[in-house]
Parts: C-alpha cells; structure tokens; sequence
C-alpha cells in the first residue's frame, strides 16, 4: 500500500483514503489503478458542485458576467478564487498536470464502473466567506497580503518536489507554519472541512468506500472518521455550512464611525462656527476623494473610473450599505467592457502584467485597491478632522 494511503477498517465498513497532491501525475495514476483495483461501491472526492463543474468544463469562465458577480457582492471571493487556482496551475505547468485532474480521474473512473460519486468537500464560497468573516482585520490584512505575494509569485516546481508535499514530514511542516501565521485560515480551510468531508464520507451508501483527498486532510480525516464510527461526534454539518452572521459589535462599528464622523463635522459648525464646519468637510471630502482616486490610478483605472473614486468615496465611506470599490468597479466595467479573450486569459493572467492587461482582472484589482484606499482615508480624515476640533 502507498505511503499516501490510509484503509480504515470501520463497523464492518472498509474505508480507503487516497492522499493526493492536486497538480500530481502519479496521484492520477494511483486514483485510476485503486479504484479499478477495489471496485468499492462508492467514490467521494473533495470536490463541491462548482469546483466539479469548472474542472468539467474548462470553458466556464468564458461565460463569465462580470457585473452580475459585483452585484452578487462576489468579487472578492472570485479574485481569491482565481488567485489560488492560477498558484496551482503554476505549480503543475511543467509537469502538464492542471490542478483537480486527479478528482477529475476519480469521478471518470467511477462513472466508466457504474459506481457512484459523491461531492464530499464544502462550498468553496463558504469556504471562503468564512475565512474572510471569521478573520481579525490583522488577519484579513494577512489574508490579502498572502493571496497578493502568490500572485506575483513565479514559484515553480518540479515533479519530484510535487510528489516530496504528499509526504508526512513535509505535510506537518507545512500545516504547522499556515497555523502559526493564519491560525483561523488554517481552521477554516483544514480543520472544519476535515470534519465536513469525514462526515460526507461516512454518510456515503456501501460497505467499501473510496474517497480521494489532498494530502493535507489525511490525518484530519481519518481521525474524524474514527469518532464517527465511535460516535464520540455528531454527524451534523449546520454549524460549519453557513457564514457567521456579523455581531452586534461589528453592526454597530459599521455604523458608529460614520455617525462619529457625521457628528464631528456637526460639532465643527456648532462650536467653531462656519469657518470650522468647512475645513472638516473639506478635510472629509479630499482626504477619501484623493485617496480613493489615487489608489483607482495605481490600479490603472480609466480617467472616469478615478473621477467616480473622487466623487463617491466621500459619501460611500458614510453609508455601510455600498462600498467605494462596488461603485469603482462597477464603473470600471461598463466603461471598459470585458472581452471575450479576457475570459478566455483569465487564469492564465493571474500574474503582475496580466491583471493590468486583463479587464476583467483589472476590475477586480480595482474593487480591492479603492476599498482599500477609501479605507485607510476615513481614518486618516477622521483623525484630521478630531485634530480640527482639538485646535479651537
């Protein structure tokens, strides 16, 4: 038996992991030759509905609507989406293996035997959402800061050094330093889903299951499916299936800096007279007009699309309800309308040039980049504007 398998025997059920790496020519193969091999009455892969479908059908982006994500307010989970995809295509482009061939192998090796699959992994968006919701705004700047140096990172690796991750020892280390950096990340992404694709497995119909998994959740997984099988744990999923409903803190932060600043610029008028009332207006109004617009031009925004930064920035920053980046990119897309070689490229433009190159991309680098700036404004004009009323 392979290093990167486990066979679990479980009340009577035999369980088999297969530990994979995704861009691995030989976890192809083995996927193929254990599942011929066993004929179990089962197949599951970590894999979701959508994530099975874009491995399907490799034409999916070209479909692509990309107002109709912002709108959705999708557009951060789509730029991490393909920020993650286009690492590991990176990673298996000089061996000519594309991330999830071996689930895809997986599901059509099941199909050719008549066994059935199940899609055993969580939503990649709630995946995702929960990352981002359950994460401190120190770990969201981490977040971003790590999706961001992959992007720009031209890491690639060799067949050997592929095959070197499945292995235990270099497993651990690996999971041992995302805990130490991004311990919630590690929880969102590892942990929760190794209870998530435990459970799917063990709730999949036969008495001899496959189930085909990166390397990262064997360990994880098997553990989880031994306290099945004990019953020292539950089979329900609800409370790691949806995204954590921001707190009564979070509702009222949201709310409260803007009646904070509404209220300064209210005292300004009613204690400094008019004089002081429009410094602080100006002070709000430039410090998130500039800042927005020059961030929209580092993004390489059209001239209108930093126009509308300047203009909606001021007042966006003042209602939690539409963001600067949402009215910034929407712009920037019906003024410079995606092409279909944009959707064509999309994966493949994950890359310093490309995201300027790529409308679509560019869009998206433009929601993030105004955000930001609008960001870091209300509190530099908030600031300003306090400094104005401590001068009187």
């Amino acid at each position: 038996m392979s290093q990167t398998q486990r066979v679990l025997k479980l009340n009577g059920r035999t369980i088999t992991l297969i530990g994979t790496a995704h861009v691995s020519a030989e976890s192809i193969t083995e996927v193929k030759e254990t599942i011929k091999k066993l004929k179990p009455d089962c197949v599951a892969v970590e894999l979701d509905d959508k994530r099975a479908e874009s491995i399907k059908n490799q034409d999916k982006y070209k479909q692509l609507d990309i107002v109709k994500v912002l709108r959705r307010n999708e557009g951060f989970l789509l730029m991490a989406n393909l920020v993650l995809a286009s690492f590991q295509r990176r990673m298996g482009q000089n061996i000519g293996v594309k991330p999830g061939d071996e689930m895809l192998a997986g599901i059509q090796t099941a199909e050719e035997m008549k066994i059935p699959v199940v899609l055993a992994d969580r939503p990649i968006q709630i995946t995702l959402k929960r990352a981002w919701a359950k994460n401190s705004l120190w770990g969201k700047c981490k977040l971003l800061s790590a999706l961001l140096t992959s992007m720009f990172s031209k890491d690639e690796m060799t067949a050997e050094q592929i095959e070197e991750i499945k292995q235990k020892n270099e497993m651990d280390s690996m999971m041992a330093e995302l805990a130490e950096f991004m311990p919630v990340i590690k929880n969102v992404l590892i942990d929760e889903r190794n209870l998530y694709l435990a459970t799917k497995i063990w709730q999949s119909d036969g008495k001899s299951v496959v189930a085909v998994l990166g390397a990262g959740h064997l360990d994880g997984v098997e553990e989880c499916l031994k306290k099945l099988s004990e019953k020292k744990m539950g089979e329900n999923l609800d409370e790691i299936s949806v995204v954590p409903k921001k707190g009564s803190f979070g509702k009222i932060i949201g709310w409260l800096i803007p009646a904070a600043i509404i209220g300064l610029i209210i005292a300004g008028f009613i204690y400094g007279g008019t004089k002081l009332g429009y410094k602080n207006v100006q002070s709000w109004i430039l410090w998130n007009g500039i800042m927005a617009a020059v961030f929209t031009l580092i993004g390489a925004g059209h001239p209108l699309t930093i126009l509308t930064a300047f203009v909606s920035a001021p007042l966006c920053s003042l209602c939690p309800f539409v963001g600067t980046g949402f009215v910034v990119a929407i712009v920037q897309a019906l003024i410079c309308k995606p092409k279909v070689s944009d959707m064509e490229t999309l994966q493949d433009d994950v890359t310093f040039k490309g995201v300027y190159k790529n409308r679509i991309l560019r869009v998206l680098l433009l929601l993030i980049l105004s955000t930001i700036g609008s960001s870091i404004a209300t509190f530099v004009s908030g600031a300003d504007i306090i400094q104005n009323m401590f001068s009187l």
